[in-house]
């Protein structure tokens, strides 16, 4: 679908691309860093802190500083994809560890009784029943990932929030307000999916809750 002389679908291809992928690199990323933070008190200290501070960064800055570092070019996706992997690996290391200081102790001392070991207790016993809340902070990760994406534009990388920089530059309201309703419809839609995921990957809870 074109209109304001771009390709609607393009656009929203991109964006999609450039806020869910570093969501999911992100989480690979913050699941080991938040289950370290849960297994020791010095880890914790510094790493949840220090994710936070990490988040306090200003995205743009971010996305012009990395080419700096790296040797990418200005204008290439990857510059926003790392810096949204880095806001998404703030926003996670805390949500991993409280998601599994959630599990009961008495579940993990029984998992350990019958000769869980510490992988295997993490993936076989910890990690589903953490989901619930650490789902949560999927969902706030995957919400801010998509509305900083829309800050790339004004490098000249292509999402949704090129219709909101050169609506705004043409002083065309139309444009501007098509490219916010499209990014707040996508991030609302995949909160619902992460919601989704996480009830899928939780059917004991939905049995206890009756539905």
């Amino acid at each position: 679908m074109r209109a304001f002389g771009y390709d609607i679908d393009e656009l929203v291809v991109d964006h999609v691309l450039l806020a869910v992928v570093p969501v999911v690199l992100g989480l690979v990323i913050a699941l080991p860093l938040g289950w370290w933070a849960h297994l020791s008190p010095g880890a914790r200290r510094v790493l949840v802190p220090l994710s936070g501070a990490l988040y306090t960064i200003p995205s743009l800055a971010l996305i012009v500083f990395i080419p700096l570092v790296l040797g990418t070019p200005i204008l290439s996706p990857v510059n926003v994809g790392l810096t949204l992997i880095i806001y998404t690996v703030a926003l996670l290391v805390r949500s991993v560890a409280e998601a599994l200081d959630a599990v009961p102790d008495t579940v993990t001392t029984a998992a350990v009784a019958v000769g869980y070991r510490p992988v295997g207790l993490l993936l076989g016993v910890q990690l589903p029943l953490a989901v619930p809340v650490l789902t949560a902070g999927l969902r706030v990760a995957s919400v801010s990932s998509f509305s900083l994406v829309t800050v790339g534009a004004l490098v000249g990388i292509q999402s949704l929030g090129t219709l909101m920089t050169d609506g705004f530059q043409q002083d065309y309201t139309a444009m501007v307000a098509t490219g916010i309703v499209g990014s707040i419809l996508l991030a609302f839609v995949f909160d619902a999916l992460w919601l989704a995921l996480g009830r899928a990957l939780t059917p004991w809870a939905r049995a206890r809750q009756g539905v």
